[in-house]
């Protein structure tokens, strides 16, 4: 697991910029955390590192966005899904394989995420921090933590 703080919503949103360098079609990362904990800033901020013309955001009535840049972005807020079973119409996980499947969340519909992903936990810590936490679940994910860590490692940043 990896922890990285951010202080303010710019700094999520440089974490979620710098993270996208790292990032495969195919990838899947899974945002959770209490409401305005930092995931839609970070969302953004993938969205910035992946050459995304438009804002990333979450829309109260589209439960997938779909954006273009270096990949494909298959931003998912789960936020206002009514029941697990909605989600299956959707077919998250083979309509991601083209590109990122980002999604907010995902704790409304656990059983239909794929097995292997990156989850990144969100708390808030303090008035305008936040920590962020990284898991790996599978090899490919093992590897992306472990070269994003060393990325912050040579900086210093993300204590």
């Amino acid at each position: 697991m990896l922890r990285l703080h951010s202080y303010n919503p710019a700094g999520t949103r440089r974490i979620g910029q710098r993270l996208a360098r790292y990032l495969k079609p195919g990838d899947v990362v899974l945002l959770e955390g209490e409401l305005g904990a930092g995931k839609t800033c970070f969302a953004q901020g993938v969205g910035k590192g992946l050459r995304v013309a438009e804002a990333v955001k979450s829309s109260s009535f589209v439960l997938v966005n779909e954006y273009n840049g270096r990949l494909k972005v298959y931003h998912a807020d789960l936020f206002r899904l009514g029941s697990p079973d909605e989600i299956a119409d959707l077919a998250l996980e083979e309509n991601g394989t083209d590109g990122l499947l980002l999604v907010e969340w995902p704790d409304r519909a656990p059983s239909e995420m794929p097995q292997e992903h990156l989850r990144i936990r969100f708390s808030i810590e303090d008035e305008g921090e936040r920590k962020l936490e990284l898991t790996a679940q599978g090899k490919r994910y093992e590897d992306l933590v472990t070269l994003f860590a060393a990325d912050f490692k040579s900086t210093g940043e993300g204590r």
